[in-house]
């Protein structure tokens, strides 16, 4: 399409000589590399970031798509009930644990003798713990 030969440049380079004169072509000649350093130095940085990105496609193609994880089994028939509830705004918040920042499975033998009696509506004895 746009071929410049050895001969182009010498004309160029002639005519730049007599335009600009021997005290300024060495600076335009200067800035004119820095400028082609510069293009391509981001023609490099483009090319090897389309290259990433390419590969972490493939790599995200060609791994096994993993199921969606079940979600959580209830753990007492009024948490299953709210859960199946489709009329429920949004999962139920366990005050006890969110205000003691003591989770339901790390409980003393007694707070569980307590929690039991609580729900049986039982009065509480004095253990000798």
């Amino acid at each position: 399409m746009f071929e410049v030969g050895f001969t182009e440049i010498l004309l160029i380079l002639g005519i730049a000589l007599l335009v600009l004169g021997p005290e300024k072509l060495p600076g335009l000649a200067e800035k004119v590399g820095r400028w082609t350093g510069r293009a391509r130095a981001m023609a490099r940085q483009l090319r090897t970031q389309l290259e990433h990105e390419v590969t972490m496609e493939e790599m995200t193609r060609s791994r096994p798509a993993q199921p969606a994880p079940p979600p959580p089994a209830p753990s007492t028939a009024e948490a299953a009930a709210a859960y199946s509830n489709p009329a429920s705004t949004g999962p139920e918040l366990d005050l006890d644990a969110t205000v003691s920042g003591v989770e339901a499975g790390a409980e003393s033998p007694a707070d569980a003798a307590a929690d039991a009696a609580v729900a049986a509506d039982v009065p509480l004895t004095k253990s000798a713990s």
